[in-house]
């Protein structure tokens, strides 16, 4: 086991005009499960396949522990990689599969097969060892490709998108089965998905990308709760989280009939970028429905309800502003009582919970100190 460091690691392909990753600086403790996360296109899989010496490393430097392997084969580098695909040979069997790296390398039959079946009694697999592929389900396979990555005993693991061909139901459980067995395992691991649900609920911590830059890397619940940014703070969270732009009026937010206290430390920064606008961000359960005529609510067209048994979420559109528009997607969400949901096409009444709001800058698109 080791750490792993991007050291402004970049990757730019030939005839492209900004690089695929862009001067990545990141550091993946010893033991580590972190999770690289974003868009389609944001460079996450081109992160994980440099590390991996799948891609070259145009500019920077990565380093496994303290060995620079930046210019090292796939194979020099102490590393297991579970593909999308799983990747698995049709002809050999389960066991074959998951030993076949340990057969290239030489290592002897008896220890083969000794680590073969530990990985199989780790991921459930021992009654499938003689079976082939084809006669496994979705999730099973996913499973011998994670053992073909256990046996080989490496420093990291590094893993892309492994759930994506399995349905709904399947991911949620496989993707808990992977996190507990990464803990028991104590490997460092980089693992790639474009599902942020999956990104907070597996990773020790959560890299966002967006166009090949690094916005943020934190904990889970710190994204959530301190996003850097109004990217971050739109990206991370489900359903994600309402953004709109507020004038700056003596101190105060105004939106509507919406009028939210600025802090000294917030005013001053907008005073110092001379800005009189401010975007503010709301999580759907910051919302509360209220009675008309409340200070500080603003009205919704109630457009459609999700019903979800213990939550239920409002999308509806903000009205009668005299901006004369809503957020910036043209919608806003709020979590609602699931017992008591409103109907769509009723006009509600929203109110922010006090001190809920998150502050960004209409300039930079950053988070405004508090």
């Amino acid at each position: 086991m080791a750490s792993v460091t991007y050291a402004k690691a970049s990757r730019i392909y030939p005839g492209s005009e900004r690089p695929a990753v862009d001067a990545l600086d990141l550091e993946i403790a010893d033991g580590e499960f972190l999770v690289l996360v974003g868009p389609s296109g944001c460079g996450k899989s081109t992160s994980l396949r440099m590390l991996a010496g799948l891609e070259e490393v145009d500019e920077g430097d990565i380093l496994i522990g303290d060995r620079v392997v930046t210019n090292l084969k796939s194979k020099d580098r102490d590393i297991a990689m579970v593909f999308q695909s799983y990747a698995l040979y049709p002809h050999m069997t389960v066991a074959e599969n998951m030993g076949f790296a340990l057969k290239i390398a030489g290592t002897s039959k008896e220890e083969i097969r000794t680590r073969v079946a530990e990985a199989a009694k780790i991921l459930d697999l021992t009654e499938f060892l003689d079976r082939r592929p084809k006669a496994l389900s979705g999730g099973q396979r996913q499973r011998v490709a994670m053992g073909r990555a256990i046996v080989r005993s490496p420093q990291v693991f590094l893993m892309d998108e492994p759930l994506s061909n399995l349905d709904a139901k399947l991911r949620v459980q496989t993707r808990t089965q992977i996190a507990a067995l990464q803990r028991r395992l104590g490997t460092t691991t980089v693992y790639v998905t474009h599902d942020q649900v999956e990104a907070m609920t597996m990773g020790d911590r959560v890299a966002v990308l967006r166009a090949g830059i690094l916005e943020q890397c934190d904990t889970p619940l710190r994204l959530y709760k301190e996003p850097a940014n109004v990217f971050v703070a739109g990206f991370i969270g489900s359903p994600g989280m309402n953004i709109a732009e507020f004038r700056v009026e003596e101190g105060y937010a105004v939106r509507g009939q919406a009028r939210l206290p600025l802090s000294r430390a917030s005013a001053s920064a907008l005073a110092a970028e001379g800005s009189d606008r401010v975007t503010v961000g709301f999580r759907p359960e910051a919302l509360d429905v209220v009675a008309e005529g409340e200070p500080n609510a603003f009205p919704v067209e109630v457009g459609v309800v999700e019903e979800l048994g213990s939550d239920a979420f409002l999308h509806g559109i903000l009205s009668g502003l005299p901006e004369g528009g809503s957020t910036e997607s043209g919608m806003i969400i709020a979590r609602v009582d699931p017992s008591r949901p409103p109907a769509k096409g009723e006009r509600v009444h929203i109110q922010i919970q006090p001190g809920k709001e998150h502050l960004f800058s209409v300039v930079t698109g950053n988070r405004l100190p508090t």
